[in-house]
This record gives C-alpha cells, sequence and structure tokens, in this order.
C-alpha cells in the first residue's frame, strides 16, 4: 500500500466517527463523503453529499463542522478543505465551518441557538434506539421486561451493540459503570424499574424502529441522486 492510499485510508478511518445526528451512522457508510483526496503534503480536501438539496442546514452544518474537526485533528495534515455540495445553504454552511464561526454567526440573523441541544436530542434517541437493540434479544430469549430492569450492564453478554451504547449513554453523562442499570431515563440517569420497564422498552423499539425507517429512506434517495458510490462507502459500508 502506497503511502497516499493508506493517508487516504487513515482519513476516511476518522471520517467514520463522525455521524448523521438524526440517523446515528457514520457518514462514510452512508454515502455522504462524496470524495476524499489526501495530497503527499499533507493537505486535504474532503467533499460531502446530502440525499436532497433541502436536508436540514442544521444537522448539514453539524456534520460538515464535525468533519473538519475529525480530519484537523490528525497527525501529518498540512491543511483542510471540507465542504458540502449540491445543497441550498452549502455557502454559508461551508463558511462558517472554514472561519469555525459557529451556527449562529454563520446564519447570522436567522440562527438564534448552537447546536450543542440538538445535537444531545439526537444522542438521547440514539441511546434508547440502542437500548432496544441490546433488550429485544433479552426479552426473545424468555426475560420479562422487569426482569431486564433488574440487569446491569455487566449482566449482559460483552457486543458491539452494548459498547455503542456505553458509548452513547457516556456522551450524555448517563451511568456506564458495570454496576449501572441497564435501564435509564435518558433525561435524569435514573433507574427504570417495574411497570415502567415495558413502556421504556416499547418507547425504544419505536424510535430505533423509527432510525431504521429514516435511514432506510435516506439512502435510497441518495441512490437515486448519485449513481456512484461515495469515497469509503465499499470499504466500510
Amino acid at each position: 500500500m502506497t503511502t497516499m492510499v493508506a493517508e487516504r485510508d487513515r482519513v476516511l478511518d476518522a471520517l467514520g466517527a463522525v455521524r448523521d445526528p438524526e440517523l446515528d451512522e457514520p457518514i462514510t457508510t452512508l454515502g455522504f463523503v462524496s470524495t476524499c483526496v489526501v495530497s503527499a503534503a499533507g493537505d486535504v480536501v474532503v467533499r460531502l453529499r446530502l440525499p436532497t438539496y433541502f436536508c436540514a442546514p442544521n444537522f448539514a452544518f453539524l456534520m460538515v463542522a464535525d468533519a473538519y474537526d475529525v480530519v484537523s485533528a490528525l497527525p501529518a495534515v498540512r491543511s483542510v478543505d471540507v465542504a458540502l455540495e449540491d445543497h441550498f445553504a452549502a455557502a454559508q454552511i461551508n463558511a462558517g465551518v472554514a472561519l469555525r464561526a459557529g451556527f449562529v454567526a454563520s446564519f447570522d440573523g436567522e440562527a438564534t441557538a448552537e447546536l450543542d441541544e440538538l445535537r444531545r436530542t439526537f444522542v438521547a434517541k440514539a441511546v434508547l434506539a440502542g437500548t432496544d437493540q441490546v433488550c429485544r434479544p433479552l426479552v426473545a430469549s424468555g426475560i420479562d421486561p422487569a426482569g431486564v430492569a433488574r440487569l446491569t450492564i455487566a449482566d449482559v453478554p460483552p457486543s458491539p451493540e452494548l459498547d455503542r451504547l456505553v458509548r452513547r449513554r457516556a456522551e450524555l453523562g448517563l451511568p456506564v459503570g458495570p454496576d449501572a442499570p441497564l435501564l435509564v431515563d435518558v433525561g435524569t440517569g435514573a433507574a427504570i424499574a417495574g411497570a415502567a420497564a415495558a413502556r421504556h422498552l416499547g418507547l425504544a423499539r419505536l424510535t430505533r424502529t423509527g432510525i431504521e425507517a429514516n435511514t432506510g429512506i435516506c439512502r435510497g434517495m441518495l441512490k437515486h441522486r448519485y449513481a456512484e458510490s461515495g469515497a469509503g462507502e465499499e470499504e466500510q459500508g
């Protein structure tokens, strides 16, 4: 493998940590990275694309800004050029990210708050969806909701799904230690118990179903809009 190919792969690996906030899936596997070019001198050019021209600008801003941040943090990167293409707010988003201006300044007179609360809202949904991924097999094995509520994180067999759930919970400051309850309120971190367990698991399942449905719609729209695969999509998808 040549040095430049290795460096491009390293950049794509870093971009794999950037997730669509609504879908909670990497922008690489979603096909949102259209091109990724790395020069021998360490100059990186990344172009992003989305399923429609009118995708929500706040979601788009988060992804472009996160992509800029993860690539900029890589060693031996001399310059970073990350830009969104084919989007109605691309000029404002790209200029704001390049200047590190923040969402409000980038959409002066239109935006009234930064996107921290929006990000938290979608991480909370990811925690619920992850709870369903981890708990649905437990229920299928014969454990009733009240029994699931009595489990701790240490009681659940290790899995990538459990690891992902723990990471998402940590992002919200929710309990993540081995003795932490498996079911917790995403707002307060309090343990879910008793009759509330069935309702919580139902909400988790509904949340995961909604995210997966939206993901399927977005994948279909992107494939309809762009016939070619995104950079790194085949390798990571």
